[in-house]
Parts: C-alpha cells; sequence; structure tokens
C-alpha cells in the first residue's frame, strides 16, 4: 500500500515554521507531492525531509519566492522528470513527475486566474497541458496526477455555486476542462467514493471562512483508469492547518 499525499502549502519556509514536517511524519505518507513552495532548491530544507526518510525532488521557478512543485519520497523513483518540455509551464515550475515500478506520480501546481491575463494564461495552460498528458499516456498508462488544480468540478465542490459561477476557478469553461479531462481516462479519487457536499480543500483567509467551512475542493488526486481496481481510499485532511489548503490523501495498493 501507497499512502500518496498532494498539499499546497503556500510556502514551504512558512510552513516548515508551523510544523510541517511533524504533520508530514505523523501522517505515515510514502510520497508527498507539495505545490506553490515558493523556494529555490537552496532554500527548501531538504534535511528535514531526509531525517524522516524522504528522498527530496524540487522544481522551482525561475521568479524568485514563487509558484514551484516538489515530491518527497520515501520509495525511491525510477526516474524524475522535472518540468513538461514546455517552455511557458517549466518557466513557472509547475510540474514535476516520479517514476515507479506500477506508475507515476506528477505532483502539478494549475495557475489561478488572478487578473484578465493570468485567467487567459490559465486556458492556454489547461489546453497545453491535456494534450501533454494524452501523450504522456501512450507510454506511462498508470497515472497519479495529484495537484491544485484551481478549479472547482460541479456545484457539489463550492460553498456558494450562484455567487460564484462567474468567478474564476468556477468558470464554466474552466468546470467543462475537468469534464473532458476526467472523459479522456481518469477518476477523481475522492469523488469516486464520497459524493457527500461540504468537503473542500481550501479556504479564503477572510471573513472566518475555514472555521465556517466556507470552502472550495480545487485540490485533486486524479488516478489513471486503469488504477482504479489499486484504488483503497481517498480523504481530504481538513485539520490539517499549515496554509490555506490541507493536504488530500490517496491510497493505492501496490
Amino acid at each position: 500500500m501507497a499512502v500518496i499525499l498532494t498539499y499546497n502549502i503556500n510556502g514551504i519556509r512558512a510552513a516548515l515554521k508551523k510544523d510541517l514536517d511533524s504533520w508530514i511524519d505523523s501522517s505515515k505518507a510514502d510520497i508527498v507531492c507539495l505545490q506553490e513552495i515558493k523556494a529555490k532548491p537552496e532554500q527548501f530544507n531538504v534535511e528535514v525531509f531526509n531525517k524522516l526518510g524522504f528522498e527530496c525532488f524540487i522544481n522551482s521557478a525561475e521568479k524568485p519566492g514563487y509558484s514551484g512543485v516538489a515530491i518527497l519520497s520515501k520509495i525511491k523513483p525510477k526516474n524524475v522528470e522535472y518540468g513538461c518540455g514546455i517552455e511557458k509551464i517549466d518557466f513557472e515550475g509547475r510540474v514535476i513527475r516520479a517514476d515507479y515500478d506500477n506508475y507515476s506520480v506528477m505532483s502539478v501546481y494549475f495557475p489561478s486566474g488572478s487578473n484578465p491575463l493570468r485567467q487567459a494564461f490559465k486556458m492556454e495552460f489547461l489546453d497545453l497541458f491535456y494534450d501533454y498528458i494524452q501523450e504522456l499516456k501512450k507510454t506511462i498508462p498508470n497515472l497519479i496526477i495529484s495537484g491544485d488544480y484551481n478549479i472547482c468540478h460541479t456545484a457539489i465542490d463550492i460553498h456558494n455555486p450562484q455567487r460564484n459561477k462567474n468567478t474564476s476557478g468556477f468558470l464554466p469553461e474552466e468546470r467543462d476542462w475537468v469534464t473532458k479531462f476526467i472523459a479522456s481516462g481518469f477518476v477523481d479519487s475522492f469523488r469516486h467514493s464520497n459524493t457527500e457536499p461540504h468537503n473542500y480543500s481550501w479556504w479564503s483567509y477572510r471573513a472566518n471562512s475555514r472555521v465556517k467551512n466556507l470552502g472550495w475542493r480545487i485540490d485533486y488526486n486524479m488516478i489513471s483508469e486503469s488504477l482504479l481496481p489499486n484504488l483503497n481510499r481517498s480523504v481530504i485532511l481538513s485539520q490539517a492547518v499549515h496554509s490555506d489548503h490541507c493536504p488530500v490523501l490517496v491510497e493505492i495498493i501496490d
């Protein structure tokens, strides 16, 4: 059994000050996918994770203190791919992949549409990433694509769907992309066994949103349909408070 976590930590240095390492140790995770590390490799304290048995693989953005992804792994990967070979995506440090015997795990940080220019980039990213994954599947059919997708898929995934229908992260064209992505051969591992509302992975820092559970479910562990027989469980770990996100766990039977 492999326990895989995805967690947008909103800055590795800030999260470590909130005892992220102790929490990860207690989670018994085998593979941890981090997003928004906001650090260059030399600013990422690998020693603290090495002591816990993890090897650290880091793909930082060119811009300091921005974006960046990492994979921490207790299982030695056969290969690690830094980036996806698309310059405008790799410049922002948004993709990293670790290949294992029976599957490959990706940590991906999708862009947010914080302004019209970034929304346009987000939509371009979605198209580029979709095509990239369709090609990758030909050689690596068993994929676990973990990360902050920055999109709520359906109304059940957001606390106020009506008010947010024109908000980036819940736009019809973004939601349609998730539908298309799943239809191309993926399973939303959390929703496969949990159809209940009020399960979120991100909360605004404003208006006491987390305490009131006024959130969005934008963090996913998408798995290839071929891995569905190996899916043991997937849960949102909302009690972890190192970030404005929380971790999402998936267990895969090896």
